[in-house]
């Protein structure tokens, strides 16, 4: 992409920024018409043309009249076709000054009210495509002011306050936005995008209120029970007055903020001065209306915070953002103080243009994302990770021997020994086959997993050093922190659900040569060479030594094993076996079983069951790296 486009339609302004994609700048807020912030209106002219912003309120010629409209979207389908009017003259405004250069690759991210659902978002995305827009995504306008104060040189915000949860405030001049971010994501709000709060309250009892003291009082009413876009047009007029007391209240304590307007209906305009005072801004704040259930707007405002704070339960924000006009209004960051006394707040410098341009960053950012995941889609499907698991495998083998044999052999050998003792296994043959059983489903069990945690842990950092070679120059490339794809660093963070699970990371069904190795070394302890070591230790062993050594002499040494390993011993016999024997050499056995199966490591293994065991750790650190990159959204600058 060459462009990045963002397009903040208001329900009472809108505005629209640039940004170009290899620029270290803030995003330029386009003048639409000679300005940068321009009223979200449309008039269809006699000669057929549409006319946008301040002039479509009071042209002669206009036939239709519409301003304020977004706030009824999802209550009036016929805003649709006022959408559709506004943003295509917005489009070709754009073409006709140079704005926006076709042949390039641009494209628009459009933003919305957080509690707009996914489908609504489509529909609303598709009015764009159907007008010829660039490529459109429309995304949350709260997300879009987040990452506007992460870009923010002057906020210093950044990669750090993503970690933790934040509580974004967007009051427009119809609704009050709110957005919680945790980690970097947008987590729904049950008063998202639901609070039909905003300026515009106030600047309808400023508008009442000088109406009141005009002496074109009953005139202006006629004009207004006419022409709702004069009313507007007028309640306009009245917020950038209100901006203009309430963005520094001390300067105009001992003055009068005032503006006149000519309300040109008639062959004799109409006269309204809108004039703010103290006692007028206090009524701004705390008269009663009707539509807000005979509440004002401090009163409503300051619950919706509450109700906001509530819904987020445990996790409350450390960071407060503010964004739109209002949010200028200090009386705005007390309130918030008293609901959220441990977050800190802050706000743009121009925090009107706060989502217009973190709109634009939100296009550069997800451009960069989508080369990032490409680069991690090469390094994934390239044989880099496999390699590493494979040079070091045997290390993980090791791992997994020295770690399993001493309880492997305490909580099967032992046990099938009993057994055994006990007559619930007949006969000496018929060890090995429930032994091999008995280990395989020990490896299952959680106990071993659990075992095997703390080594493969162990052995996945060796990993990670390596893989770091590989994944820092991606994240050098796209600007990325390194963190970000550091697998020790999802080995031990807490915070994240993507984790790398050692418990299941060493596949147990890729270590049958494992347990075949063990069952004949284990069985070769138990049995001993001539097969009848069970029954030949201890005193009772004595005689059964003297009968055996009589056999060996009849039957010969080899016929001597088969015939003691297939005999059924009487089970008084066997309870002379003392269990204390087997439990005394634990170690012992554990010590040259290991031992053994280290030789058995260095004679070599089944190389068909090793590149499964590759290929399966190489596919769930490949997983890893995948999830860990989608974690990766606004952290980019």
């Amino acid at each position: 992409m060459d462009w990045f486009y963002g397009f903040d339609l208001g329900d009472a302004e809108s505005a629209v920024a640039r940004l170009e994609k290899d620029s270290r700048d803030l995003p330029e807020v386009l003048e639409i018409r000679e300005e940068k912030s321009i009223i979200t209106a449309y008039a269809l002219l006699k000669n057929g043309d549409v006319l946008i912003g301040e002039g479509a309120c009071y042209d002669p010629d206009a036939l239709e009249r519409k301003i304020r409209f977004k706030s009824k979207f999802l209550t009036d389908e016929s805003v649709v076709r006022d959408v559709k009017s506004f943003a295509g003259a917005l489009l070709g405004e754009l073409y006709l000054s140079g704005d926006l250069i076709k042949g390039l690759e641009n494209c628009f991210y459009v933003g919305c009210p957080a509690g707009w659902s996914n489908i609504v978002r489509e529909d609303y995305r598709l009015i764009f495509e159907k007008l010829g827009y660039p490529p459109v995504k429309v995304i949350s306008e709260s997300r879009a002011a987040l990452v506007s104060a992460c870009q923010s040189k002057y906020l210093q915000v950044g990669y750090d306050i993503l970690s933790r949860p934040v509580l974004v405030v967007d009051i427009g001049s119809s609704t009050t936005d709110f957005a919680y971010i945790m980690s970097g994501k947008e987590v729904e709000l049950q008063t998202g995008g639901e609070v039909f709060l905003g300026g515009g309250v106030m600047d309808e009892i400023l508008l009442g209120e000088s109406i009141k003291n005009s002496p074109d009082a009953k005139r202006i009413h006629g004009i207004f029970s006419e022409s709702e876009s004069w009313r507007s047009y007028c309640e306009f007029a009245a917020r950038r007055v209100k901006e203009q007391y309430f963005s520094d209240p001390d300067f105009w304590q001992d003055k009068l903020c005032t503006k006149t307007i000519l309300i040109r209906e008639g062959m004799v305009p109409a006269r309204l001065t809108l004039k703010v005072d103290e006692h007028v801004a206090n009524e701004m704040l705390n008269q009663k209306v009707e539509r807000l259930g005979n509440k004002s707007f401090h009163e409503v405002f300051s619950e919706s915070l509450k109700e906001a704070r509530d819904a987020i339960g445990g996790k409350q924000p450390e960071l407060l953002f503010l964004t739109g006009g209002v949010s200028k209004m200090k009386e705005i960051r007390h309130w918030c103080a008293e609901v959220f006394p441990e977050a800190v707040i802050v706000s743009s410098s121009e925090p009107e243009f706060s989502v217009a341009r973190g709109l634009a960053y939100c296009g550069k950012i997800d451009e960069e994302l989508r080369l990032f995941k490409e680069d991690i889609d090469r390094l994934i499907s390239s044989t880099v990770v496999e390699k590493i698991v494979a040079d070091h495998s045997e290390e993980l083998y090791r791992a997994a021997i020295d770690t399993l044999i001493e309880p492997i052999i305490r909580n099967t050998a032992v046990p099938v020994i009993s057994r055994w003792r006990n007559g619930e296994i007949e006969k000496l043959n018929e060890i090995d086959s429930v032994l091999a059983k008995e280990i395989d489903a020990y490896m299952h069990t959680d106990e071993a997993r659990t075992l095997l945690a703390r080594p493969v842990g162990n052995w996945l950092k060796t990993i990670a050093y390596s893989l770091e070679e590989h994944t820092m120059p991606i994240c050098a490339r796209h600007n990325v922190p390194y963190s970000a794809l550091n697998l020790n660093s999802y080995l031990s963070v807490n915070d994240f659900d993507v984790q790398v699970d050692a418990k299941q990371l060493l596949p147990v069904e890729e270590l049958t040569w494992l347990v075949d190795a063990l069952v004949s070394i284990l069985i070769g302890f138990l049995c001993g060479g001539s097969g009848v070591a069970l029954i030949a230790n201890g005193l009772p062993g004595i005689l059964a030594g003297a009968v055996l050594s009589m056999l060996v002499l009849l039957l010969g040494k080899e016929k001597m094993q088969v015939w003691a390993q297939n005999m059924s011993i009487p089970h008084p016999v066997r309870k002379l076996f003392p269990m204390s024997m087997v439990e005394n050499r634990i170690d012992k056995m554990a010590m040259e079983a290991k031992a053994k199966m280290f030789e058995k490591l260095e004679e070599g293994k089944n190389d068909e069951i090793t590149e499964r065991l590759v290929r399966e750790i190489s596919q769930q650190i490949e997983s890893c790296l995948t999830k860990m990159a989608e974690v990766v959204e606004i952290p980019i600058g």
